[in-house]
């Protein structure tokens, strides 16, 4: 039978896998804002249209995959 808590796509998206990483996401997602000229409030930003959230995430990605490459080759 199919879990769909296993689903990497599962409707729970924004959990952190490593706990200890929260305030360590949070910086660079405020860090990226600021970056873009985002104005990200602390707490609730429900009236951030989701282009601009869609922006922060694809910029956090974007960074977290150039540190593990830089990572992975060693420098």
């Amino acid at each position: 039978m199919y879990n769909a808590n296993n689903n990497a796509s599962s409707s729970n998206s924004n959990r952190v896998n490593v706990p200890e990483a929260r305030a360590a996401l949070d910086n660079m997602k405020y860090e990226i804002a600021s970056e873009l000229g985002i104005n990200l409030k602390q707490g609730y930003n429900g009236d951030l249209p989701s282009r601009q959230a869609g922006y922060i995430g694809g910029y956090m990605v974007k960074r977290m995959i150039e540190q593990q490459e830089r990572q992975m080759s060693g420098k």
